[in-house]
């Protein structure tokens, strides 16, 4: 019969080793290390394990843009693409956000969900301009006037932070220049607010009326 202090032992020693395989796979996929993440995925390491924060491996490894291990988690069979962290953020919404393009692709491609409530994919791309993984979006069935828990829209953030060339395509496919946010701002409200007069010009010409006098 074993010992209480030998189970005692092996017991401790199965959690620190535990511990250790934890520390080293988020280390790994911190510094795009892709062999050590393959090597601890091969010894049975969760690829949907998350850390202190609540942030899935593959959402941490598209934030530091360690791209060769973020492909290694989405080819992964086990792969929860969907996983959401406490800021009800899936990875998609970062490979958006990041503005990489094939990522995006690849993940749309496995399965990841383009729609979701609150916050989604497309609104973070509008977010910083990355007008190509918009227009891909869109050609996915991205809805267009999605809104945010505080009913901002991609179109209101595209045109909040001065991206043109997103507003316009925006425009071009449909998106609502009448809708509010919860403070009551439109997208023009917002660009004019922030004087970004083209794209204020723009959104004026779609809703059909003249430029209001001394806005500029």
């Amino acid at each position: 019969m074993q010992s209480a202090a030998a189970t005692m032992l092996a017991v401790g020693t199965g959690r620190w080793a535990q511990a250790g395989a934890y520390t080293d796979f988020f280390r790994a996929v911190q510094i795009d290390d892709v062999g050590a993440v393959q090597s601890l995925l091969a010894q049975g390491f969760d690829p949907n394990a998350v850390d202190s924060k609540g942030n899935s491996a593959l959402y941490l490894a598209l934030r530091y843009k360690a791209l060769k291990v973020a492909k290694v988690l989405i080819e992964n069979p086990h792969i929860h693409l969907n996983q959401l962290n406490p800021s009800d953020e899936n990875a998609l919404m970062i490979a958006c956000l990041q503005g990489d393009l094939g990522i995006v692709k690849l993940m749309v491609d496995k399965g990841a969900e383009i729609n979701k409530p609150g916050w989604t994919p497309l609104s973070y791309a509008a977010t910083r301009g990355h007008t190509e993984i918009v227009k891909y979006l869109l050609d996915h069935s991205a809805y267009i006037d999605a809104a945010a828990p505080n009913g901002s829209t991609p179109l209101m953030m595209a045109a909040y932070f001065g991206y043109d060339s997103t507003v316009k395509l925006l425009l071009e496919e449909g998106a609502d220049p009448r809708l509010k946010n919860a403070m009551g701002y439109t997208a023009l409200t917002l660009a004019t607010n922030m004087h970004h007069k083209d794209i204020a010009d723009m959104i004026v010409k779609a809703l059909g009326k003249d430029r209001p006098q001394g806005s500029w």
